[in-house]
């Protein structure tokens, strides 16, 4: 069992910023876990990494399935014994041109159990391998999309409530922590990836580099909130 090396892991890491963040962590040094629900596409990722000299590994990890998440909490907790950084990356954008009153209910709830109940779930199951240690650093990678203001205009209705529902998990989970344990949300900006598209202005290099700011955060400062370009914003 390695418990030397500090570990991270990353939700939903076979392509775009997931991938990234991935990728710069296992090159500051971390022992890192790449979790995705596709095992092809997750384990190919993750040798990729590993074929290029980074300490990178696969464990299949699908964020709406609850025992998944409990078998990948063991084998983490079993092989590597310690988390130090968790990343909820996962997520999911089905809207569409949907409106919220209109749309198949099954949108929502679909939407909900990806972007909201997985990171809880993800967060429950992990948060006891970082209170072994007394330290940890939580990711729930956010949008802006998910701030009271955006509640305001219509479209995207689904991703919008999930995303303002996972904030206040964030915000709830880290006043209830203890230790050295710091949880963030994180709006990377608009991304070119599968979600963002091609046009988007921001690179998955540039987007994770601001995500891995608060990941790596010393013991000052604040143990929650929600970050925007690397700067607290109200939400």
């Amino acid at each position: 069992m390695m418990q030397d090396k500090q570990a991270a892991l990353v939700t939903g890491a076979n392509r775009g910023i997931g991938y990234e963040l991935v990728k710069q962590l296992a090159s500051m040094g971390f022992k890192v876990i790449l979790t995705s629900r596709d095992p092809k596409k997750g384990s190919e990722a993750a040798q990729r990494l590993a074929d290029s000299g980074l300490d990178v590994s696969f464990v299949v990890m699908d964020v709406t399935d609850q025992e998944s998440i409990t078998q990948a909490a063991m084998t983490i907790n079993e092989t590597v014994g310690r988390l130090d950084v968790l990343i909820n990356n996962a997520g999911v954008y089905l809207d569409g041109n949907a409106k919220l009153l209109t749309m198949d209910p099954e949108i929502l709830e679909r939407t909900m159990s990806t972007n909201f109940f997985g990171v809880y779930h993800v967060m429950r199951s992990f948060i006891p391998l970082m209170e072994k240690r007394g330290y940890g650093r939580i990711i729930n990678v956010s949008s802006e999309y998910g701030a009271m203001s955006a509640m305001s205009s219509e479209g995207a209705g689904a991703y919008k409530i999930s995303k303002l529902a996972m904030n206040a998990l964030t915000r709830l989970a880290a006043a209830e922590v203890r230790g050295d344990i710091k949880i963030f949300a994180v709006d990377p900006g608009w991304v070119s990836s599968d979600m963002g598209g091609p046009s988007a202005p921001r690179t998955p290099k540039r987007a994770a580099e601001l995500i891995l700011r608060l990941a790596t955060m010393g013991s000052e400062g604040p143990r929650g909130g929600f970050f925007r370009d690397g700067k607290p914003i109200d939400w």
